[in-house]
């Protein structure tokens, strides 16, 4: 056909552009195996050699496994190239009271939670063993610092469910690499000079300074916070959600370890503080630490004090006196739509809210997946397929608003005016408000969910939930269950109990299986 879609410009590279570029490559694969080069896809990645990435988001989520091996990226090459490690979640330290407490969000769902919903028992129970550890054996691993798996497990395979900690530059440039060597990619540097367009108001081709026109019948914008395509070029507004979520500001660095044995957290840390919290990421080789923080609540010096304190703590003072601190700010928000005309927004050019829970990384994976598998065929259906783009992602970005703000919420800590505006209900999304409401009489669970690809599953705010000591009364008709159901959540916990157990004593630590990972390398699946 006359209009088919058959030509894809990315502008910009980076994490997002070059992982849009690998899902989408891999879905219409174009290498030299490609039995499908009658429909002539083709694949172009402009990046300028001018523009530095930021480089920071180096949290994934247990999605970014499939990911990979589905684009065709060895783990183990994946986690020598890129100096990752592995993520088993978050552990949150003085979100509740401010001192001396701490709950964990765990990647792996509770034990049998596709039939039984463990939270009502646990009510019973709260005041023997906190829900995260009666339910699940991964908290007990994040404390030990243990990984989620051993060398004889094969590439991708767990006992326990993981993402990856990593650094931003150098996954950037494995997925570059694997792109244009093995899934066709065309790679262009080029600085852009202009956007032309036809007619209608699609984008037709990008003007670069030393290749000429870049033709394309879809543009994929991935250039970052100016969102040169869909926000400069369309006048897409960003919506701002500062009024829920305060954050706007992040002082950023890295830290090496004293010791090249160092023990590596196998879950992000999250430490609250007077204003914001602090990041702390570990990868074989250094630690990634940051302090994000409200602009309208403290100042940009008591910040880095506080970031420079922890480091001195957690570090070494020469640590906090030698650091390199880069500051970033951004207003948290995403764009109106998201698809405009012949051009896509993924990244941070569709909007950026803050790192808590590492959300960024998922939203391109999920994007670009759902071009790469829903790619209009012509340009007569692409206003539907972006209809449907637009809809399915503003609700996924008013999930991530409602996730992360239950955070902050849940919150006892009055401190300061930062935690006690956090918990005015005028900055409570009614959406949240309304399922804290029911929550206070029944425990988040599968009815709670409106589609099958959910953000975050309930499993995740149970553990948020109930990390945070919110309180669900029990209901009268509850109590007055069979005791089968009783006895059958008994035993749960104690499978689970026995499980903890065995794990915490085979599993090796996250520093011992980077090692032999990088000695011996996993089992192919």
């Amino acid at each position: 056909m006359k209009n088919t879609i058959n030509r894809i410009v990315i502008v910009g590279g980076g994490t997002a552009g070059w992982l849009s570029a690998g899902i989408i490559a891999a879905e219409h694969f174009m290498g030299e195996k490609s039995s499908s080069s009658d429909h002539n896809f083709h694949l172009v990645l402009i990046e300028s050699p001018d523009i530095p990435t930021i480089g920071v988001g180096e949290g994934t989520w247990p999605s970014m496994r499939s990911t990979l091996k589905k684009i065709g990226i060895s783990e183990t090459d994946f986690i020598r190239e890129c100096s990752a490690s592995f993520k088993q979640g978050t552990e949150f330290h003085n979100w509740v009271h401010g001192k001396d407490d701490t709950y964990t969000h765990p990647f792996t769902v509770p034990h049998n939670f596709n039939e039984t919903n463990l939270a009502p028992h646990w009510q019973q129970l709260r005041e023997k063993v906190n829900f995260a550890n009666a339910v699940n054996p991964q908290s007990a691993l994040f404390d030990k610092q243990l990984a989620p798996k051993n060398i004889a497990t094969p590439e991708y395979s767990f006992h326990v469910n993981y993402g990856y900690h990593l650094d931003a530059g150098k996954f950037a440039n494995l997925l570059r690499q694997h792109c244009v060597e093995t899934l066709g990619v065309e790679h262009i540097s080029a600085n852009m000079t202009a956007i032309n367009s036809v007619e209608n108001g699609d984008i037709s081709s990008i003007s670069t300074d030393t290749h000429g026109d870049i033709q394309g019948d879809l543009f994929i914008d991935c250039s970052g916070s100016k969102a040169l395509l869909l926000g400069e070029h369309y006048g897409v507004p960003l919506v701002s959600k500062s009024q829920f979520l305060f954050n706007n500001c992040a002082l950023a660095t890295q830290i090496p370890y004293q010791n090249s044995e160092d023990p590596i957290q196998s879950a992000t840390l999250s430490t609250a503080q007077a204003v914001g919290w602090i990041w702390d990421i570990g990868l074989p080789t250094r630690r990634g630490v940051g302090h994000i923080y409200s602009s309208d609540y403290t100042t940009e010096e008591r910040a880095r004090s506080e970031l420079l304190k922890y480091i001195a703590a957690t570090a070494s003072e020469d640590a906090a006196a030698n650091a390199t601190i880069r500051k970033i700010t951004f207003d948290p928000g995403h764009r109106e739509k998201f698809w405009h005309k012949n051009c896509v927004a993924i990244g941070m050019s569709s909007g950026f809210i803050e790192p808590l829970e590492a959300s960024a990384l998922v939203l391109v994976e999920l994007s670009a997946a759902m071009i790469a598998e829903q790619l209009p065929a012509n340009r007569k259906i692409m206003d539907l397929v972006a209809k449907r783009f637009n809809e399915k992602f503003l609700y996924r970005w008013d999930r991530i608003v409602d996730f992360l703000k239950l955070h902050y919420v849940l919150t006892q800590r009055t401190d300061s005016q930062y935690w006690i505006d956090n918990c005015d209900p005028s900055s409570i999304p009614e959406s949240l408000q309304e399922l804290m409401d029911i929550w206070q009489y029944q425990s988040p669970w599968h009815r709670d969910n409106y589609h099958v690809d959910e953000m975050f599953p309930s499993a995740s705010f149970q553990y948020i939930l109930y990390g945070m000591d919110f309180k669900t009364q029990l209901d009268p008709r509850f109590k007055r269950t069979d005791r089968e159901a009783a006895d059958k959540a008994m035993g749960l916990f104690m499978e689970n109990a026995k499980r903890t157990e065995q794990l915490v004593s085979s599993m090796p630590t996250n520093r011992e299986l980077i090692n032999k990972i990088y000695k011996y390398g996993f089992q192919k699946i």
